[in-house]
């Protein structure tokens, strides 16, 4: 996997500028406008699509088959204390995912394309989406055509966890359904002094809490991938009073549909129950979030077998309790989501994350050998189809 210096040195120095200069979903408009630029300098073509941030990119003579790789490009309402020397200059703001670090990867691969652009056997196309933080990037590409044609999809995330030079992914379920709740506890405020004259929404919501901890294990199989976090609790506003009403937000993960399915009106039994016997009552509100990511296997499996070919230490991935909204692209099309180890000794979504650049230039070299050899596999398929329909 040696790449030449100045590749390596180039593609570090974009993932600087994108890092020192992070941006918040659906605000990637200076983002957006390096990435165009780049993509420019190499006569990279964009496609023409309606929208407000983010870029689609297309490197092939062929018209068909297309293939896709997609990076993301949206940064995190994070305050940086990672030290390098190219921090982010945006208070509050932080590549602390490593958004900078895919986009670079698959910038690389677009450059590597663009120089054997007339041996590619089909059209590679290349998203650089948006907002995938707020999980509404995918539906603004797919929305705007950029899915229309392709045949197979295929995308990245870092994995701090991972040593460098390490590759994982896992055919079927591989990140989980995302579904967010707020539940609105109401009794009756009182002083704090005397309570009997209430009904004490701290204790029901802190009853509520412990309640929901049964779910797993109470109200499914234990078998089940399935994680329920309470993650914010607000209610009151001074220290001799109870509060009217407390609110709780939280998470659900799970990889299971069914149980996914299952999951509102479980969580309304409980807290409906537990609110009553505090004579208070509970409303739950609850927003689904993207799907679970689901690869192909056939892509998963060919995925792996490129990343072998290029020197990876390939391994199985472990399911992730993570959610991606690449996985809206999947109920599209087929295709493969893949981890490439960054080490970090901070992970995602810390201030301190820091992932090796020395990942970026061989992960786009794989990027560009899979997108090759993956629209080699589908013409191949194209041509035993033609052949089946004859005889």
């Amino acid at each position: 996997m040696s790449m030449s210096d100045t590749f390596t040195e180039r593609l570090i120095r974009c993932r600087r500028e994108l890092h020192t200069h992070p941006e918040l979903s659906n605000q990637e408009f200076a983002t957006t406008e390096k990435i165009t630029a780049w993509l420019r300098e190499a006569d990279i073509r964009i496609v023409p699509l309606n929208l407000a941030t983010g870029v689609v990119a297309e490197i092939g003579l062929q018209k068909s088959p297309i293939i896709a790789l997609r990076a993301d490009i949206d940064a995190l309402p994070i305050q940086e204390l990672s030290g390098v020397p190219f921090s982010s200059r945006h208070a509050g703001v932080m590549h602390a995912c490593g958004h900078d670090v895919h986009t670079s990867v698959m910038l690389g691969a677009a450059l590597l394309l663009k120089a054997r652009e007339a041996d590619l056997p089909g059209t590679v196309r290349i998203f650089f989406q948006p907002a995938e933080e707020n999980f509404n990037g995918a539906c603004h590409l797919i929305a705007a055509g950029a899915l229309d044609n392709v045949s197979a999809v295929f995308g990245m995330h870092n994995a701090p966890e991972l040593p460098l030079g390490t590759f994982a992914t896992r055919p079927g379920a591989f990140y989980a359904h995302i579904d967010r709740f707020q539940i609105t506890v109401t009794g009756k405020g009182a002083h704090a002094a005397k309570p009997e004259q209430g009904i004490d929404t701290i204790v029901t919501a802190s009853q509520i809490v412990n309640a929901l901890q049964t779910l797993p294990s109470r109200n499914f199989s234990s078998l089940e991938s399935l994680v329920v976090s309470v993650t914010r609790i607000q209610g009151g506003n001074t220290w001799n009073v109870l509060p009217q009403t407390v609110e709780l937000e939280g998470t659900v993960r799970t990889h299971n549909l069914k149980v996914r399915e299952k999951i509102p009106e479980t969580l309304t039994r409980v807290i409906d129950g537990v609110a009553s016997a505090m004579g208070a009552e509970a409303t739950l509100n609850w927003y689904p979030g993207p799907p679970a990511v689901v690869n192909t296997p056939f892509w998963a499996e060919f995925s792996q077998h490129v990343a072998t070919g290029v020197g990876y230490q390939v391994q199985e991935a472990e399911l992730q309790m993570g959610g991606e909204d690449f996985s809206l692209y999947l109920q599209q099309v087929p295709g493969t989501f893949v981890s490439i180890g960054s080490a970090s000794e901070f992970g995602l979504h810390h201030p301190r994350f820091n992932p090796n650049e020395q990942a970026i230039a061989p992960a786009a070299a794989y990027f560009a050998k899979l997108a090759d050899e993956a629209l080699g596999a589908l013409v191949q398929q194209q041509a035993a189809a033609q052949v089946a329909s004859v005889d």
